[in-house]
């Protein structure tokens, strides 16, 4: 699948019909569209840059979303579906572009980015309020449950970039060299330690945060199974879920649960809901971990296992003991990607990048009931965070 390959290889609002307008605040939810990246039949192909956004999902009627901005800014399917969130008070957005598409003598070339985007989400309509470099390839990214910090991995950079937030704005206050590619970060709601992808070295790193100061121990890496790939953080701190999608082939790939307190954190807890869940969030509430699964809809046409759709699954979470048991699941449609709950948990959202639409999901007594009909987001949506919990 196209976002686990190596790279080695303002505008007016469109509305829900019968919604309001909207404002800035807790329940803002961004969609990256990546309009770079087409499939054939032979699996991706990388078009003509562009045409790219990020909009700003509404959900303070979670049943009714409304998008109540659309800005021409570039992010990309290559990488974990968490490269963009906003900040605890609603007030900013970050957004990294992972890759540029330049032509060449056949088509087009992707080559790493290094830069942030930070959106005044407070601004009518929201905009663009700065540019900040990191390191080569940001993927995903993590902000401080207090909003003072934030973390991005850099694949190509094999490094973690450190922000600091202040005063709205956002700075690059260090650069951690990590020796690996790094696909995703999340930080634990204390802020004294993050947990991170080494995909391709598949093992999850701990570093540690002091205020500003963040230093990584090697020797404190976990190993999990192949390709470690996006992490999220339960609320109560206690464990790190880190989602594996190296399986392959239609193999089940595996969901990590990760003791995260103590002098030692380690695994103590594998699961497979289903194939490809490279985009899950963990609810705010700490009740539920949601995950997106590809299935086969991302494979070639000649492969045994392609479907036409993946598959939300909806698991219950122990908060003692990290146990994950699947209590719902229902269709998705094709290469399903980010997804987020609404601030009460009683929604999921669900973007579908090959049909270029958002699916809405209520969860009734533990299990996954449709709300409505798919909506048409004009674009393909590769990834979507809310707020951190």
């Amino acid at each position: 699948m196209i976002k686990r390959a190596l790279l080695t290889m303002c505008l007016m609002p469109a509305l829900v019909p019968g919604a309001r307008l909207a404002h800035a605040g807790p329940n803002d939810i961004l969609i990256g569209l990546d309009a770079k990246i087409t499939y054939g039949p032979d699996g991706p192909v990388n078009g003509e840059p562009g045409k790219d956004e990020v909009l700003v999902m509404d959900v303070s009627t979670p049943g009714k979303p409304v998008i109540r901005a659309r800005l021409p800014l570039m992010n990309s399917l290559l990488g974990p579906p968490t490269n963009l969130q906003i900040t605890p008070d609603g007030k900013l957005g970050l957004v990294a572009n992972s890759v540029l598409n330049t032509p060449d003598a056949v088509g087009f070339t992707v080559s790493p980015d290094d830069r942030v985007f930070v959106i005044d989400l407070t601004a009518t309509p929201p905009g663009l309020a700065d540019t900040v470099t990191v390191g080569k390839q940001p993927s995903g990214l993590a902000i401080s449950r207090n909003g003072e910090l934030a973390l991005v991995a850099n694949r190509y950079g094999k490094s973690i970039s450190v922000l600091s937030i202040a005063g709205g704005k956002v700075s690059v206050v260090g650069e951690v060299p990590v020796e690996q590619e790094a696909s995703a970060v999340a930080i634990t709601a204390d802020a004294k330690r993050a947990f991170i992808c080494l995909n391709v070295a598949n093992r999850v790193g701990v570093l540690a945060i002091d205020g500003r100061k963040v230093t990584y121990d090697k020797a404190m890496d976990i190993p999990v199974a192949f390709n470690p790939y996006n992490v999220d953080i339960t609320p109560n701190g206690k464990f790190a879920i880190v989602s594996t999608t190296g399986a392959g082939k239609n193999n089940g790939d595996t969901m990590a649960v990760i003791d995260a307190t103590g002098p030692h954190p380690h695994t103590v807890a594998v699961m497979s809901p289903g194939t490809g869940p490279e985009g899950f969030a963990v609810s705010s509430d700490g009740k539920w971990v949601a995950a997106a699964l590809l299935g086969g809809s991302g494979a070639k046409q000649s492969d045994w296992f392609k479907t036409k759709g993946g598959e939300l699954a909806l698991m219950s979470l122990d908060s003692n003991t990290g146990e994950m048991i699947v209590r719902s699941r229902a269709p998705l449609g094709g290469l399903p990607e980010g997804l987020a709950f609404s601030p009460k948990n009683d929604f999921i959202y669900v973007g579908n990048y090959f049909d270029d639409d958002l699916q809405v999901f209520h969860i009734v007594g533990g299990s996954l009931k449709q709300a409505g009909t798919n909506i048409k987001l004009g674009g393909q949506p590769a990834s979507m965070r809310a707020l951190p919990h």
